[in-house]
């Protein structure tokens, strides 16, 4: 009989701020893997009883004091804790696991680049696109590892993951460069965009929305900066994927909504 498994993916945007939603979120949908970005929490003082409670109780945690931090809570064992340094400076933005199945978690909280696409003038523009070439060198030596790449890679790589190709043309997240970027690290190791594999172009598959609208919903000017890529024998297992877009009008939400993906190993 094939194993079947659920692996969700959301940057939360401060995991105690946020935590009322987190338990809804895991209580309606249940994944047996919740990778996290943003959690803003130092590892001492994480939530860690609220997932023991729901059966989570494998936890890897990377924290950072206010700013980035990524976890993986799980339901099932994990093992291998490995924490990447793709920023080169410290930053908890990356946590890795294997499961039993020999399967590798790769959970990456990308670095959102500042307002200007411009690394002369905006240095965390370059921290980014450094960041991904850093990316890519890991990506293209993994050889024939299975592995799923997570997270909030903080891009909208096509042009229907926004909702004016036009008008993002030279805001980050969506410019030419940033694009192109993406793609290489995509082609570098032949990863699935097991996103786009369910709901293929133009289909809108937006994550976030700002907080800036005074009515995401009826605006809708989403954008697509979350994603789950996995190797060819990986995304082979999957069986399905979704948004779950109503988390965004959730009681304190968080401007990301989560993403899931289900396989029968």
């Amino acid at each position: 009989m094939p194993q079947t498994l659920s692996i969700a993916s959301w940057n939360i945007n401060s995991v105690r701020a946020r935590l009322d939603i987190v338990e809804r979120f895991l209580t309606e949908e249940a994944p047996d893997i919740l990778c996290l970005q943003e959690t803003k929490v130092v590892n001492e003082t994480f939530p860690t009883e609220m997932f023991k409670r729901l059966g989570y109780v494998h936890q890897v945690l990377n924290g950072q004091r206010m700013h980035h931090g990524v976890a993986i809570m799980s339901k099932v064992p994990v093992w291998e804790d490995d924490r990447l340094d793709w920023q080169a400076n410290g930053e908890a933005r990356h946590v890795g696991v294997r499961l039993d199945n020999g399967v590798r978690i790769e959970n990456v909280y990308v670095p959102a680049g500042g307002d200007v696409p411009d690394r002369t003038i905006n240095p965390k523009f370059g921290q980014k696109l450094d960041f991904l070439e850093r990316m890519i060198q890991w990506s293209s030596q993994l050889e024939d590892k299975p592995t799923i790449l997570t997270g909030d890679f903080n891009i909208a790589p096509m042009e229907c993951d926004v909702w004016s190709h036009k008008q993002l043309l030279n805001v980050v997240s969506h410019t030419p460069i940033e694009c192109e970027i993406l793609a290489r690290l995509q082609q570098s190791n032949d990863w699935v965009d097991i996103g786009r594999k369910f709901f293929p172009a133009p289909g809108r598959l937006y994550t976030w929305w700002s907080y800036r609208a005074r009515d995401w919903a009826e605006s809708d000017r989403g954008r697509r900066l979350d994603h789950m890529w996995m190797t060819q024998d990986v995304a082979d297992k999957a069986v399905g994927h979704r948004v779950v877009e109503p988390a965004r009008g959730w009681v304190k939400p968080s401007d990301h909504v989560p993403i899931i993906t289900e396989f029968a190993f």
